[in-house]
């Protein structure tokens, strides 16, 4: 029903200070509570207060050991070259001995990081693999790769089989058949090179891809003991800077090799396969201190100090080898 003027309530300024100056007595009467609602205030800042905050951990770079590893990186590229160079239709054994030490520098660096389930066994697998693998490169009736698949496929099987012998192997070798398939693949590509040897330019090749993935190393290395800067990551100590300039510095060592070669070389050619090589080189030595700082993230050992600042070198060989015999093939016959 509608009501009269006189009975319906006012709400004025008036009206409205009286409430706000009867709201403290009726909280204290028990009528509203206002203190709960500070004190929970209160509590919740409190808590974020002591809530910890993640700290993303920032590695320095190391200068000296940066400049240690260019010069283990310049040595291996000059050991890989000059044998290379040296190798001729019956002297192949002086070049398949600097091979084979290559191949257990890799083998003892890899193994170390990766740690595969039954790890000495992966190991000798391994060995034999890259021993096997050398002896047809430098022997079997035409110079290709598809005789050193056939001799890594087995071996990648027998590595498995290794694995499963024990209980605590066999609960890890599902997860961890990659890494395992990594490391035989990893030895037998070294051989590649004795096989590029044979080839009529390969050995030319082999002088341009490598150099070109020495400088890259060297240089990257160096420029990240000068100027380190932009990071690429707080937790992985190296510079954009090193990665940019190894590649550019690698590719122009290719393409200054190619100016004095003969045919099939040219700056051009020399430019293209220099900056594929130089690029693959920085990327896997740099794809290997992410792989480094995610173990040290995740609360693992840190791997042997000697096998941790090889793996980047060895690793970025180890994929060149045969990416320049398929250079070779694609591009210079």
């Amino acid at each position: 029903m509608p009501q009269d003027d006189d009975d319906r309530e006012v709400w004025g300024p008036d009206r409205s200070r009286e409430i706000a100056r009867s709201a403290p007595g009726r909280a204290a009467a028990g009528g509203l509570s206002a203190a709960p609602v500070a004190d929970r205030g209160a509590a919740t800042d409190e808590a974020e207060a002591e809530e910890p905050e993640e700290e993303i951990e920032f590695v320095a770079v190391r200068r000296q050991l940066s400049v240690a590893i260019a010069g283990f990186a310049a040595l291996l590229a000059a050991g890989l070259i000059l044998g290379a160079q040296t190798s001729g239709p019956d002297a192949r054994l002086p070049y398949a001995i600097v091979i084979i030490g290559v191949q257990l520098l890799w083998v003892l660096a890899w193994t170390m990081a990766i740690r595969p389930p039954a790890v000495a066994a992966v190991a000798v697998v391994c060995v034999v693999a890259g021993l096997y693998a050398d002896r047809v490169a430098a022997t079997s009736a035409t110079p290709s790769l598809l005789p050193l698949l056939y001799v890594a496929l087995p071996a990648f099987v027998l590595a498995l089989v290794s694995q499963v012998f024990r209980a605590v192997d066999r609960q890890q070798a599902r997860d961890s058949w990659g890494a395992t398939l990594l490391l035989v693949l990893g030895t037998v590509a070294f051989a590649s090179l004795i096989t590029l040897t044979r080839k009529p330019v390969g050995t030319q090749a082999v002088l341009i891809c490598l150099a070109a993935a020495g400088v890259g190393l060297v240089v990257a290395r160096l420029v990240d003991a000068i100027f380190d800067k932009p990071r690429l990551a707080p937790q992985v100590p190296r510079g954009a800077a090193g990665v940019i300039l190894g590649a550019m510095a690698g590719t122009l060592t290719a393409a200054a090799l190619g100016s004095v070669l003969v045919l099939p070389f040219t700056p051009g050619k020399g430019a293209i396969i220099g900056l594929i090589a130089a690029g693959l080189a920085v990327l896997v030595d740099l794809g290997v201190n992410y792989g480094e700082a995610g173990r040290s993230m995740a609360g693992e050992a840190p791997t042997f100090w000697v096998a941790r600042h090889m793996q980047g070198p060895l690793g970025a060989f180890a994929l060149v080898a045969p990416v320049t015999y398929g250079l070779t093939v694609f591009l210079l016959s």
